[in-house]
């Protein structure tokens, strides 16, 4: 992006300066650029509550319905959806049926997230023979939905890949092959960027806001044969994104909650959370993970 500086502050320009006091951008966004681009909404901020007796829970159903939850309640979703979704639902899935069953659960999810509530979505593309870019196919389906993208997060795993030797051709342009170390987070909001808070407070430090907005995460991956699942992201994905777009006491919805690493991440961070899951060994899992877990910090904050 490029700027000129004002006598008050700069403003989008050809050609530019580093400068961003007092920043005009809307030049640039009243641009025809932004034409077909989602349209942030100014409405009224509605906030549903949600009964009791499903709070800090997890529901064993699919959450492509979730009617177990009003309308305007939900503060952030934060998951990373299954890549096995056919062998879970007994079908093997075609790409576009798998996107269909996703845009599904992004529209239950749209529906049950408060205005500006915002959505967080850890994906991992797949295959080389072609590579399938499922992050770019996720965002053109939460963008038809009208959803706003806040950006994308490049998670940096590099330093707990395993050492693969899937080269391709060895030391030959014939057929090398990229290895991923990287997934993606993909940020998006409803209806308006900015939230209402209702009086909650953020709990984020100084050190994690400058650490956490930017672009690049890098943090070891999760063991699955220590977590007991085939899949688990790390509690420091989910927890600096609830730290980071959530206030204290927030509802936190993991709509693939598999190993309960959000919920994990929502009690360390001060939030509630409410998970969907079809696997009742998962959901088994993930209570009795999220117990031990709530006994041992409950035990600890008493202590200090």
């Amino acid at each position: 992006m490029n700027y000129i500086r004002k006598k008050n502050g700069t403003k989008t320009s050809s050609f530019g300066s580093p400068g961003r006091i007092n920043h005009d951008s809307s030049s640039f966004y009243s641009s025809r650029l932004y034409d077909e681009q989602p349209k942030e909404l100014k409405s009224r901020y509605i906030e549903n509550p949600i009964p009791n007796d499903i709070v800090n829970t997890i529901i064993m159903k699919s959450s492509d319905n979730m009617d177990d939850l009003p309308d305007n309640s939900i503060h952030l979703m934060v998951t990373s959806p299954p890549y096995n979704v056919g062998k879970l639902y007994d079908e093997d899935l075609s790409l576009s049926e798998y996107r269909a069953f996703l845009k599904r659960v992004w529209c239950e999810v749209k529906r049950v997230l408060v205005p500006g509530g915002r959505l967080c979505i850890n994906i991992a593309n797949l295959g080389r023979k072609p590579y399938i870019p499922l992050h770019s196919f996720i965002i053109e389906d939460l963008l038809d939905l009208q959803l706003l993208m806040r950006g994308e997060i490049l998670w940096n795993k590099a330093s707990s890949c395993s050492p693969s030797t899937a080269w391709g051709s060895w030391l030959s342009a014939k057929n090398p092959v990229l290895r991923d170390v990287h997934e993606y987070i993909l940020i998006f909001s409803k209806g308006t960027y900015s939230r209402n808070n209702l009086g909650r407070k953020s709990t984020i430090s100084k050190e994690e806001f400058l650490e956490y907005t930017k672009s690049i995460w890098t943090f070891s991956a999760e063991s699955a044969k220590k977590v007991g699942h085939p899949a688990p992201f790390p509690t420091e994905l989910p927890y600096r994104l609830i730290q980071l777009y959530t206030f204290k006491d927030d509802i936190i919805l993991d709509p693939f909650i598999g190993s309960g690493q959000a919920a994990i991440a929502a009690i360390k961070a001060g939030r509630n959370y409410i998970g969907y899951d079809i696997n009742e060994e998962y959901v088994e899992l993930a209570n009795k993970r999220i117990l031990t877990f709530s006994q041992a910090f409950e035990q600890k904050t008493m202590q200090i």
